[in-house]
């Protein structure tokens, strides 16, 4: 039977949380697809596919991004909005008389709509990154490493396209690409068109929190997305951040960027908010949840106090960062980041993280893959 504080526990935390449950859930009988050298070539194909995709579809240019930034901009992403995640902080300035106290960025998550305002970018217009962060605080499974990359993009939006209708079109762009880059790869490679491993559906089912909650009403989040990616093997769970009906978010959002305030039932004809969202898939090599993007409507100056209000944090205001969105400095946007290795796990049908993505494991994990037939680069 499923407790509060088991819903509790599951708002935020990613990881499977020890290495005796990892064991249980990598795949015994797994064979890689793709040796170590073609799944570098295959590697680096999609990623061209999937940036020259996203610059289309999105009209999107890529752009420089920071790996460190100062801690007094407040531009750093903190994840979510329980303090559990902290960025690696150091200080740097051989010889200034103050040193710079600066933070390895998690997230280029809020630095990108500042960057809108740097490369004067117009309603329609965005920028993408190839994002390479640090996230310390993570459980280090199969697909959760300290060493996180992503696509992190971002576009200027006007006013009347901070809807639903707009979100979800978005989405939907995204979607074709990702779904476009499995094709391209699948051809270029074709031993990755497994029959043991579905292809991609050729459409989102699109869910909101609430309606989840409805369903599956005495499940923790995670168990809720494991259940509805079991129907539907491709969702996009937007709406999240808001408090549902059982008293608890879908998922713990920070504060500052993505907006999970604002009123959609004009929309969705129910009592519902939040102008965000995740892309979940069902992985079929891990046969488990999987989550490729978490993206949406960013905060106007209003619903910004208003979260904050709510989290507790009225203290960030006096930041460049959230002073620049109270003083109309910086546009309108949306944007997401998208998991880089995560989309290269799925598509090129590994069981792991580490197949794809240099980084440290720990002993226990390596023991664990090496057992299962899982080559973990180093």
């Amino acid at each position: 039977m499923t407790t509060n504080a088991d819903k509790k526990a599951d708002l935020a935390g990613p990881g499977v949380s020890t290495y005796e449950e990892v064991a249980k859930i990598l795949p015994t009988d797994y064979k890689p697809l793709l040796s170590p050298r073609e799944t570098m070539k295959a590697l680096f194909d999609v990623k061209r596919y999937i940036e020259d995709g996203l610059a289309r579809e999105l009209n999107l240019m890529m752009i420089q991004v920071p790996l460190i930034v100062r801690v007094d901009s407040g531009v750093n992403d903190m994840l979510d909005r329980d303090g559990s995640r902290t960025p690696v902080e150091f200080d740097c300035g051989l010889g200034l008389p103050k040193p710079i106290r600066a933070s390895v960025v998690q997230a280029a998550t809020k630095w990108k709509r500042m960057a809108l305002r740097q490369f004067d970018c117009a309603p329609g217009q965005g920028i993408n990154t190839d994002m390479k962060a640090v996230r310390k605080d993570y459980f280090l499974d199969h697909d959760h490493s300290s060493y996180v990359d992503q696509w992190d993009w971002e576009k200027v939006i006007t006013p009347d396209q901070r809807n639903l209708a707009f979100l979800k079109d978005t989405v939907q762009r995204i979607w074709k690409v990702i779904k476009g880059a499995q094709d391209y790869a699948f051809e270029r490679y074709p031993a990755l068109d497994d029959p043991r491993y579905p292809r991609l559906p050729d459409e989102l089912v699109f869910l909101h929190a609430e309606e989840i909650l409805e369903m599956y009403p005495d499940l923790p989040r995670k168990q809720r997305e494991t259940k509805v990616i079991q129907e539907h093997p491709a969702v996009f769970i937007y709406g999240i951040g808001w408090t549902l009906a059982d008293g608890y978010p879908h998922e713990m959002r920070a504060a500052d960027y993505d907006d999970w305030v604002t009123d959609t039932s004009a929309e969705t004809g129910k009592d519902t908010h939040g102008l965000n969202g995740d892309i979940l898939v069902w992985n079929p090599v891990t046969k488990r949840r999987h989550e490729l993007t978490s993206m949406g409507v960013r905060v106007t100056k209003e619903t910004l106090v208003t979260q904050l209000e709510m989290s507790g944090q009225m203290d960030y205001l006096d930041q460049p960062y959230h002073q620049a969105i109270l003083n109309d400095e910086i546009p309108l946007s949306i944007g997401g980041g998208i998991g880089q290795s995560r989309t290269y796990m799925l598509l090129l049908r590994k069981a792991h993280l580490g197949e794809v993505s240099v980084t440290v494991w720990p002993d226990q994990l390596k023991q664990v893959c090496e057992e299962r037939n899982i080559v973990v680069l180093e």
